[in-house]
């Protein structure tokens, strides 16, 4: 039935567009020359009606939905003009007949188009929705120019009950003030948006919701206009992302929430994609800890650059059977293995890269969660410390060309378990890169940074559940502060590093050097619990509690990326430094790993604490609230 209905619409515009190429025809003729008479009379016009329908068939003319002409209809009928124009023309020349005039050519031209556009933007304009439908509608300031902007204003006109009204838009540039984008104006720049308001609040204009249409308005720009907008009451959205905002029927232009990824972010950086691809392509990639936050992330990142293959290791079967089926969704195409197995496992290690050998290894295989490992401390020692050398000498083993090492700022003045497992991690990595750049059998790279956004156990997600059940949100202390980055982010500065500590060449130290990622500003966790409340569209300490439940062992009020005796290096590269190395004889911490791995075996917690002590002399495991210097 709706097919029959919707060709029965297209035969109809078919000799619509008939009937106007006729008159067309005819108005050219007239206009040409009012006075000569049309060769003709009777046949010139059903020429002009079958050279626009032969013509027009190419073009879909009689397919085009008169209610949503745009400049793309336009276009086509221009140039179907032209070309039905100069074929009349031709075939009056090859009869021998005499034009009208000179000029009836382009008079045919423009009447064609003429007689083909005015009835479609009149129809558009007849089945556009009124305006009287904004009076009850909430007045909204919209935010960001260009595309975005003019597809957002085009939805929303489309819409049969308008429930927004635009009554500005602020742009990014001051060059575009006094303009207008579908009749709305250019008010001022989004740097002025506290004066803006001022003003449509004084002319009684106020909008109720601030609407960001621009995607590239993210981070410290986005943070300044949800607090211009907290001040006075106003809700922040964001519009839909242009793909969402393509023609429809119902043409409805669907907000969405502002994610505190958005506050948070930052601005790309410029990535060496070209290296990235040049590292990874056509080699056989082995990503430990696959299923895990960043650990998934990278393999989504590394096969996107087309691997040989992709092996996906981990020890929980259910984080692997996630990954594997996302990546064989998103890369039929790509071989890859699913591995089971434990890091701890060096046997299991071993024959795995002996089978598979892998020739880029990227180990985020690791215990994280602080409290869980103060808990827990020989776990996170064998984990961590232990399943880094099982990775690392199996890697090598396997003939590997590059192995790189998620690490983390809690490795820099550990206060936990977690913190000082991984500084020892750091420091076999560091020792094996110093041997591997003198001999070439494997170069080893450490990339350190803070907490991301949304990972398994971070406070994002934490505090997402507490909105969910209306609150309190938790927070251990009010001074806890934390690097925060996007999981996308960091992995493509992993990516970014591991491409330049392959290479070499361009590094500043010789080797053993940490690569440390440019984590921005410290972000308070307390205001990071207070935006997400306002998000969720509510007020902090009124309609949601945030409560302080004081520091857990292990933790620190903030921590750092670099340790004192590691000076910062610029590496040249947006987004990356790196900290001058402090590497111990890879002997003696090969040693002190044996030393490790037998007190895991005989159980002695307390031997082992005392053991990361003495390797790791900064390690202080007081169990009391710690402040760091």
């Amino acid at each position: 039935m709706t097919f029959g209905r919707s060709q029965f619409r297209i035969a109809v515009n078919f000799a619509l567009d008939g009937l106007l190429a006729a008159l067309a025809v005819i108005a050219a003729g007239w206009l040409a020359n009012p006075s000569h008479p049309m060769p003709n009379p009777a046949a010139l016009p059903l020429a002009g009606t079958a050279a626009i329908w032969l013509i027009g068939v190419p073009f879909g003319l009689a397919r085009q939905h008169w209610r949503f002409t745009a400049l793309p209809d336009l276009t086509a009928i221009a140039s179907i003009a032209v070309l039905a124009a100069l074929l009349i023309v031709l075939l009056l020349v090859g009869v021998g007949a005499a034009l009208p005039s000179a000029s009836f050519p382009v008079l045919l031209v423009l009447t064609f188009a003429l007689g083909l556009t005015a009835p479609r933007l009149l129809y558009r304009i007849a089945r556009a929705p009124r305006d009287a439908a904004d009076a009850d509608a909430d007045a909204a300031l919209l935010l960001g120019d260009g595309e975005a902007a003019e597809l957002f204003l085009a939805a929303l006109a489309r819409e049969g009950n308008r429930r927004l009204r635009v009554v500005g838009l602020l742009s990014a540039s001051g060059r575009e003030i006094g303009r207008r984008i579908h009749n709305v104006p250019i008010l001022g720049t989004i740097e002025q948006l506290t004066s803006v308001l001022d003003r449509l609040g004084a002319a009684e204009q106020m909008p109720s919701v601030l609407i960001v249409a621009s995607a590239e308005i993210i981070g410290a720009d986005l943070r300044a206009i949800m607090a211009a907008a907290e001040v006075l009451g106003l809700r922040v959205a964001r519009a839909p992302s242009p793909t969402a905002l393509a023609p429809t029927i119902t043409g409805e232009a669907s907000l969405r929430p502002i994610a505190i990824e958005d506050l948070l972010n930052r601005p790309q950086v410029a990535l060496d994609r070209e290296g990235m691809a040049r590292l990874i392509q056509g080699r056989r990639v082995l990503v430990t800890g696959a299923g895990g936050s960043i650990g998934s992330e990278l393999a989504r990142q590394v096969a996107g650059f087309g691997p040989a293959a992709l092996v996906l290791l981990d020890a929980s079967e259910f984080a692997l059977w996630q990954i594997d089926l996302e990546i064989s969704e998103l890369f039929s195409g790509l071989p890859r293995e699913a591995v089971i197995a434990d890091v701890r496992d060096r046997a299991r290690i071993d024959q795995i890269c002996a089978a598979l050998r892998p020739e880029l290894v990227f180990h985020a295989a690791a215990l994280k969660h602080v409290p869980i490992v103060e808990a827990n401390p020989l776990e996170g020692m064998a984990t961590n410390a232990l399943g880094t050398r099982n990775v690392a000498d199996a890697a090598r083993g396997a003939g590997a060309a590059l192995m790189v090492l998620i690490s983390t700022d809690k490795a820099v003045n550990p206060s936990s378990v977690m913190g000082a497992s991984k500084r020892l991690a750091e420091m076999y990595a560091q020792g094996l890169d110093v041997a591997g750049r003198q001999r070439q059998p494997m170069k080893t790279v450490t990339v350190r940074f803070g907490n991301v956004l949304g990972s398994t156990g971070s406070v994002v997600p934490l505090f997402r559940r507490q909105l969910a059940r209306g609150g309190p949100l938790t927070v251990t202390h009010p001074d806890m502060r934390r690097y925060f980055m996007t999981v996308r982010e960091a992995v493509s500065l992993v990516l970014q590093a591991s491409v330049v500590g392959a290479s070499g060449a361009a590094l500043p130290v010789a080797g053993g050097g940490i690569f440390v990622l440019d984590m921005g500003e410290p972000v308070k966790i307390v205001d990071l619990a207070r935006q997400m409340i306002r998000l969720a569209g509510l007020r902090p300490d009124v309609d949601v509690a945030v409560r302080f439940t004081g520091l857990r062992p292990g933790e620190k009020l903030f921590e750092e990326l670099f340790h004192g005796a590691e000076k910062p290096i610029e590496t040249g590269f947006p987004g990356l430094l790196m900290a001058a190395p402090r590497v111990a004889d890879p002997a003696i911490i090969g040693r002190a790993l044996d030393e490790v791995a037998a007190i895991v075996d005989r159980g002695d917690a307390a031997s082992g604490i005392a053991l990361l002590q003495r390797l790791i002399p900064e390690f202080s495991p007081d169990r009391k609230q710690i402040l760091s210097s």
